[in-house]
C-alpha cells in the first residue's frame, strides 16, 4: 500500500490516499505496515518521525521516501519570530518551554564520557543551537560575551597539542546565549548585520528527526530526504548513541540518497542503546570508561546482541556534512553493516567542543563492516575504527584534507584496507594489530603504537561471540603493493606534537619486528624466560613489494621494496562534484608492478587465529581498483590504488 503525506493534508481524517493524505510523516508512521511505502510530498516538515511498526524482512520492508522529483525537508528545529533588539546587533526573544516539551536542548549539556573541557570551571556547552538562514551559531558562556565576540581562527587539539584551524572564522562571531526559566527560555543572539525578523531564524527543538523511540523496529528504508537541525547528544561508546537519524537498536535499516546535516553531535547512528551503560564513568566516577566499555560488550551479549537481531544496516549514497561530532557513529549496533558511496565532509571542524569520540565515520566493534567507496574530506578525523575491528574492510575510499585520515585503535583484526587514497598529511594511525594494507596510496604519515594497558576483546570469526581478549602488542600487520610518499613529519602534526618520533613516512616504523612467523618463534623460544615474559617481543610483520617515493623509507627487512628518487607531487583537486588526483611520479615508476593478491595470500592473524576472508568464509576477493577497474588475482599491475598509475604527470578522476 502507498500512504501519502502532504503538508496541506490532515492527521484528523486521512486514509493515506492522494486525495486524503496525512499532514505529518509521523502520523503515517504510526499505521504503516510491512510492505507499505510512505510517500512524502514537497515541503518542510518540523517533526520527529518515530516509526511504530517493523518491516518483516528485506523483501517486506516499510519504506519512507520523498516523492519522485520533490524536495522534502524534515527538521528538528522550529522557526522563532518576534525578536527584540537589545543593543546594537544583539537581539533577544522569549521561547515558551511548551515548544520543547520534556526535552529542552538549551537546558541539556554537551557532556558524557570522553568529552574534554580544558578548564573544568568553564560552563559546559548545550545541545541548543540558533540558525540564521541555515547557518549555525556558536554558544558563549555569558551575556557579556555577546556584544563583541572575537573572530576565532584556530583552537587547540588536546590530543596532539597542535592547532586546529576553524573553517569559517566569520561564523565564530555569530553567537548566542540562553537562560532557561520555569515557563520560558530566553535566547540572546548577535546577528551581525542581519535583522532576525526579516530573515529565517530557527532554534533546535528535537533530539532526533527520524529515529524510533523503541527498540527492534526492523527493516525500515529511509530514502531521498533532506534531514537537518537536531539537538543530538554527545555519543560516546559507553552511552546511548542517538543520532539525527538511525534505527535505534534494531536490524536491517537502509538509509539512502539523503542529504543530512547540522546535527549538534551525530548525524546517522547505528549504535548502542542505554541499557548497556550510559555515561557511567562520568556519572559514577568509580571506574574508567575503558572498564565500562568492556562491560557493555558482555551486557549486550546477554540482551540479544547477535546477527539475527542487530545490525546489517546499509548506509549509501548520502551526503552528510556540518555535524559537531560524527557523520556516522556506532558501537555494537553497527555490526555486519555496509557504508558505501557516501559523501562526508565538514565533521567536527566547527570546533565548538572537543572530545575523543569524533570522526566522519566513528565505529566501535565494527564486525564484518564494509566501508566502501566513500568520499571523506575536511573532517577532524576521516574514519576512526576503535575496539574489536574484525572482519571489516575499508576499500576504494577517497580521503583528503582531513586532519587525520584513518585511525584503527585497539583492534586485533583481521581487517583489510585496500585500494584507498589517503591524501591528508596524516594518513594512517594504527594502535592495533592484525591489519592488511593492500594497494593504497599513502601520501602522509604512518603512526604505529602498541597499547598494553587496554586489553580488548576479539571474536569468533563472523560472529558477536567473544572468543578472548588481549593487549595490543603492535605488529602482526601486512603491507603489500602500497605507494608511500615522503614528507616533513613534524609539519604533518605541528611543531608542538607531544609524541615526537612516533610517526614516519613509509613503513620504517616496523623496524625491529621479525619478518616471518619462523623468526618470531626463535625470539619467543628463549628458555631463560617464563611463559608470559617470552611473548613480550615484537610480533612479526609481513611487508613486501611496496613502492617508496620522495624520501619515504621502507621497513628494513622488506623483500621487494622499490625506492625511487626524483620529483614527486600528489594533489587532490575538486571541481564541482568531481574529484581528480593529479600526480607527478618518477619515470621509473612505470617499471614497477606487483602481483594482485587475495585473502588467501595474506597470513592469518596471530591472536584471533583467523584468516582474511569474506563473511561467507571464502578468501577475501580483492579484485577492483579505486575507480572500479577489474583486477585478476596473480596478475601484475601498478602499485597503489589505480591500475593506470604511471610515471610522469597524470590526472585521473577518482570520484
Amino acid at each position: 500500500m502507498e500512504l501519502h503525506v502532504r503538508s496541506d493534508g490532515s492527521d484528523e481524517t486521512p486514509d493515506g490516499s492522494e486525495q486524503h493524505p496525512f499532514a505529518s510523516i509521523d502520523a503515517a508512521a504510526q499505521v504503516a505496515q510491512p510492505g507499505d511505502t510512505v510517500l512524502v510530498h514537497a515541503g518542510v516538515y518540523r517533526e520527529w518521525v518515530s516509526p511504530r511498526f517493523s518491516g518483516l524482512s528485506d523483501h517486506r520492508r516499510i519504506t519512507y521516501a520523498a516523492a519522485p522529483g520533490e524536495h522534502v525537508v524534515i527538521k528538528g528545529s522550529e522557526q522563532v519570530t518576534g525578536w527584540r533588539r537589545e543593543d546594537g546587533s544583539v537581539w533577544t526573544v522569549d521561547v515558551p518551554n511548551s515548544l520543547f516539551g520534556d526535552f529542552n536542548p538549551f537546558a541539556e549539556e554537551v557532556d558524557g564520557d570522553w568529552i574534554v573541557y580544558a578548564d573544568p570551571s568553564t560552563p559546559k556547552k548545550h545541545l541548543g543551537d540558533v540558525y540564521l538562514n541555515g547557518l549555525s551559531f556558536y554558544e558563549v558562556t555569558s551575556r557579556a560575551e555577546l556584544a563583541d565576540p572575537p573572530r576565532r581562527t584556530e583552537v587547540h587539539d588536546d590530543w596532539t597539542k597542535t592547532p586546529d584551524h576553524v573553517r569559517d572564522p566569520d561564523q565564530t562571531q555569530l553567537v548566542w546565549f540562553a537562560e532557561v526559566g520555569d515557563e520560558s527560555t530566553t535566547v540572546w543572539a548577535n546577528f551581525g548585520d542581519a535583522d532576525p525578523n526579516a530573515e529565517l531564524v530557527e532554534v533546535n527543538v528535537r533530539r532526533s528527526v527520524f529515529y524510533p523511540r523503541e527498540h527492534h523496529v526492523d527493516y525500515i528504508t529511509v530514502r531521498g530526504f533532506e534531514l537537518c537541525q537536531a539537538a543530538t547528544p554527545w555519543a560516546p561508546p559507553t552511552a546511548d548513541q542517538p543520532g539525527l537519524i538511525g534505527p535505534n537498536w534494531a536490524k536491517g535499516w537502509v538509509i539512502e540518497d539523503n542529504v543530512i546535516h547540522d546535527a549538534k553531535c551525530s548525524a546517522i547512528s547505528i549504535g548502542k542503546e542505554a541499557s548497556t551503560g550510559h555515561n557511567f564513568a562520568t556519572v559514577r566516577g568509580d571506574k574508567p570508561g575503558y572498564q565500562y566499555q568492556l562491560e557493555s560488550v558482555f551486557t549486550a551479549a546477554q540482551t540479544g546482541w547477535d546477527r539475527e537481531h542487530i545490525g546489517s544496516h546499509v548506509i549509501r549514497r548520502n551526503t552528510i556534512f556540518d555535524c559537531g561530532q560524527n557523520g556516522i557513529v556506532g558501537h555494537l549496533g553497527c555490526v555486519f553493516s555496509t557504508i558505501e558511496d557516501n559523501h562526508i565532509y565538514n565533521i567536527a571542524i566547527k570546533r565548538e567542543f572537543y572530545g575523543y569520540e569524533i570522526g566522519g565515520i566513528k565505529l566501535h566493534a565494527a564486525l564484518d563492516v564494509v566501508i566502501r567507496h566513500n568520499h571523506i574530506h575536511d573532517c577532524s578525523l576521516g574514519t576512526w575504527l576503535d575496539w574489536q575491528t574484525q572482519g571489516t574492510r575499508v576499500s576504494r575510499n577517497v580521503y583528503h584534507d582531513n586532519k587525520r585520515d584513518l585511525f584503527v585503535e585497539v583492534s586485533h583484526g583481521p581487517y583489510l584496507v585496500d585500494h584507498n587514497l589517503f591524501a591528508s598529511p596524516v594518513s594512517l594511525e594504527s594502535f592495533s594489530q592484525g591489519g592488511a594494507y593492500v594497494n593504497n596510496l599513502v601520501v602522509g604519515t604512518v603512526w604505529l603504537s602498541p597499547v598494553l594497558e587496554r586489553p580488548t576483546p576479539y571474536h569468533v570469526p563472523h560472529s558477536t561471540q567473544v572468543a578472548g581478549y588481549a593487549a595490543i602488542m603492535g605488529g602482526d600487520d601486512r603491507f603489500v603493493g602500497n605507494v608511500f610518499l615522503g614528507g616533513d613529519t613534524a609539519a604533518a602534526y605541528g611543531t608542538d606534537f607531544r609524541f615526537p618520533g612516533s610517526a614516519h613516512h613509509g613503513t620504517a616504523g616496523y623496524d625491529g619486528h621479525p619478518s616471518s612467523m619462523e623468526e618470531y618463534r626463535v625470539l619467543i623460544g628463549d628458555p631463560t624466560k617464563g611463559d608470559h615474559e617470552r611473548f613480550t617481543v615484537p610480533q612479526p610483520v609481513y611487508i613486501h613489494d611496496n613502492v617508496y617515493l620522495g624520501g619515504a623509507e621502507p621497513y628494513a627487512a622488506e623483500q621487494g621494496a622499490v625506492v625511487l628518487e626524483g620529483d614527486v607531487s600528489v594533489r587532490v583537486v575538486t571541481e564541482g562534484d568531481a574529484v581528480h588526483l593529479e600526480t607527478r611520479l618518477p619515470e621509473g615508476f612505470g617499471d614497477t608492478t606487483v602481483v594482485a593478491v587475495s585473502g588467501a595470500d595474506l597470513p592469518p592473524v596471530r591472536f584471533v587465529d583467523a584468516d582474511f576472508d569474506d563473511p561467507d568464509g571464502r578468501p577475501a576477493v580483492i579484485d577492483a581498483d579505486l575507480v572500479g577497474q577489474a583486477k585478476d588475482a596473480g596478475q601484475r599491475y601498478a602499485a597503489g590504488p589505480l591500475l593506470t598509475l604511471k610515471g610522469g604527470s597524470q590526472r585521473t578522476q577518482v570520484w
